[in-house]
């Protein structure tokens, strides 16, 4: 197998979650034999650092968010004939922008919240009024980010009167995303699919339920021991168990994902119904990460998915 180069950090939002996925993927390599390097990538600089390297390096992608997973860093690792992880420079791009992956997946029919665009210039406090009006409850986060950052929810009028209270600290967190999305607020439980690509089979996994300590599964949720509890398999009924692991390899397909990718799904009690509401590329490999405790749960080891991962890089 060709050399190995962990692209890691990224100097954004979840820098600090890319670090803890390469640590894991570091400690396979070492354990598989694969000669590998590392690269801290910072944004500003990697254009050039990249050139550093021979194009016989294949780049194993350990980076979130934005630039490691929006197809900005794919499209200068094309640009350099480099071979990469996960998914191409278009998957990658539709996938990140939530507006996006949503317009393709509503074409297949699959159910997903409603929701409003908002420039994040445009965003005041008669537009979020104007927008309570129409939605009532509503979920607001950024269009293009991940590890639910910036998310705010509002379920009541207390919530909506404390968050304009806090209104102008909001804008100054999200003020580097230029849109948002105000998605209706919908009760149920909170699921979650893997779908991985191994040995030239594309399949699902399971469907995971996500019951967390906080308010919702957020970055504190996600990647901290305790706050959030992991259903495998998920209690709800096989019929909308098997629909899950339909839509969520319908999507994995309709995005033009590669290797790996993993859906987020939440299942309305009120209406027994199944939404859709994101498909992530570049999905989490840490020790307390959804990916590796599914593929575990199917006797498929961290190793394979790595070895997975470069096998079939692109």
């Amino acid at each position: 197998m060709k050399k190995v180069l962990v692209l890691e950090g990224g100097y954004n939002e979840e820098h600090e979650i890319s670090l803890r996925t390469a640590k894991e993927i570091k400690k396979i390599l070492k354990k598989l034999h694969i000669d590998f390097k590392s690269l801290l990538v910072n944004p500003e600089t990697f254009n050039k650092d990249i050139k550093n390297f021979s194009n016989n390096y294949i780049c194993l992608n350990a980076l979130h968010g934005p630039f490691g997973e929006d197809g900005k860093i794919q499209k200068i690792l094309k640009k350099n004939n480099f071979k990469m992880t996960h998914s191409g420079i278009l998957s990658s791009k539709n996938c990140f922008n939530k507006i996006k992956s949503k317009e393709i997946i509503r074409k297949l029919n699959i159910p997903t919240p409603n929701y409003i665009e908002v420039k994040t210039k445009d965003l005041n406090i008669p537009l979020l009024k104007d927008i309570k009006k129409k939605l009532n409850k509503f979920v607001l986060k950024p269009n293009k980010s991940g590890s639910s950052f910036g998310i705010q929810i509002v379920k009541n009028d207390k919530q909506f009167r404390d968050f304009l209270n806090q209104f102008e600290d909001y804008k100054k967190i999200i003020n580097n995303h230029e849109t948002l999305i105000f998605e209706k607020y919908i009760y149920g439980k909170e699921l979650t699919v893997s779908v991985l690509n191994q040995k030239n089979k594309i399949f699902s996994l399971d469907v995971t339920e996500i019951i967390t300590n906080n308010k919702y599964f957020d970055y504190k949720a996600k990647y901290t021991k305790g706050f959030a509890k992991h259903i495998l398999p998920a209690k709800i009924s096989k019929k909308n168990y098997k629909k899950c692991l339909k839509y969520a390899l319908q999507a994995h397909h309709a995005l033009k994902c590669n290797s790996l990718s993993r859906s987020d799904f939440l299942y309305s009690v009120i209406e027994n119904k199944i939404y859709y509401l994101e498909t992530n590329t570049q999905p989490g490999l840490t020790k307390l990460s959804l990916v590796p405790e599914q593929a575990k749960f199917n006797n498929i080891s961290f190793e394979k998915i790595i070895l997975e991962l470069l096998i079939n890089s692109i």
